[in-house]
């Protein structure tokens, strides 16, 4: 057993997987880390532009709202603003669906391939050439959660009418359906399975576990959020202490550099640690999908007796 491989393919309780997660956290973080950035280059420097065109926009609008600045040509440099906020908020989409294609993939298939080759040092064009061989099906299933979440928001909404019992309504919906869009994708990629034969596979296992499902996803998102905002403090002090500077010194920041650095930083530090959370948030389904399978069909146990059998 290679590096003290945390075995996966193993039946645990609720309190079980929110253990073995923190370890399989700690002891694969700087491989993962490594692999996150070697493939995500052209979408981190996306996100640094896109940071830029909103920045630049936002300030733009902020200024001319607050009449911080005489404009000779109001509506000329207004329209450029929007112009800023529309060309951002096109590509913002656009990248982030192609890193939820990419990421959803990267976390996916390094666990699978972590687990095949029980080490922790997986090679990161061993998991590139996983993902890669299932862009197709991985492609249609992004396109498929368009309707899956467009049903979500319906019932989000119609949960939202009913005082209290409808806003806890709409948390377990919510963490019932990353629950099973986790576990599916998991499925299709374990299993190489269709989609809609890895949703249904999907949907019995957290049906099935339900309480555990949406547990499992509400402590760990929970406790990730608190880690990610842990990681923007210094970064959110930096940015608030200049944002006091700005204001009491009233510095024209919709025409200075310093302040479009800073921000456009800033908001792109954001993005990128959201995207990586997206990455941590799929290990906490990748290790749910392991426990749910295994009570489920007993394969690592029933294979595991078999091989004591074979070796007496």
């Amino acid at each position: 057993m290679k590096d003290n491989y945390i075995p996966l393919r193993v039946n645990r309780d609720f309190g079980g997987i929110v253990s073995v997660y923190f370890d399989f956290f700690k002891q694969n973080i700087k491989n993962f880390t490594n692999v996150f950035i070697s493939y995500n280059g052209v979408f981190l420097i996306g996100l640094l532009i896109t940071s830029y065109l909103l920045v630049s926009g936002f300030l733009g609008m902020i200024a001319q709202e607050s009449s911080s600045n005489s404009f000779a040509n109001g509506t000329e440099f207004e329209q450029d603003y929007f112009i800023y906020l529309g060309i951002g908020g096109f590509l913002f989409v656009i990248i982030f669906l192609g890193v939820a294609f990419l990421n959803y993939s990267l976390s996916t298939s390094y666990m699978i391939k972590y687990v095949e080759t029980r080490d922790k040092n997986v090679d990161k064009k061993v998991v590139w050439q996983l993902a890669k061989s299932q862009f197709g099906n991985i492609f249609l299933f992004v396109l498929l959660l368009i309707p899956i979440y467009f049903v979500f928001l319906i019932a989000a909404i119609i949960l939202a009418i009913i005082p209290i019992v409808g806003f806890i309504g709409q948390y377990i919906v919510q963490f019932f359906l990353t629950a099973w869009v986790g576990v599916s994708f998991f499925d299709m990629l374990q299993k190489k399975r269709g989609v809609t034969e890895a949703l249904g596979e999907g949907w019995k296992l957290v049906t099935t576990n339900f309480w555990k499902s949406v547990g499992v996803n509400f402590i760990l998102g929970l406790l990730l959020g608190i880690l990610l905002m842990i990681a923007l403090i210094v970064p959110g002090i930096i940015i608030g202490i200049y944002t006091f500077h700005v204001v009491e010194n009233n510095v024209d920041y919709s025409h200075s550099i310093v302040s479009t650095i800073v921000y456009t930083l800033g908001t792109c530090i954001v993005l990128i640690i959201a995207v990586y959370g997206q990455c941590l948030s799929q290990f906490v389904n990748g290790v749910l999908y392991y426990a749910l399978y295994e009570k489920t069909y007993n394969e690592n146990t029933r294979a595991t007796i078999e091989q004591i059998g074979q070796n007496d």
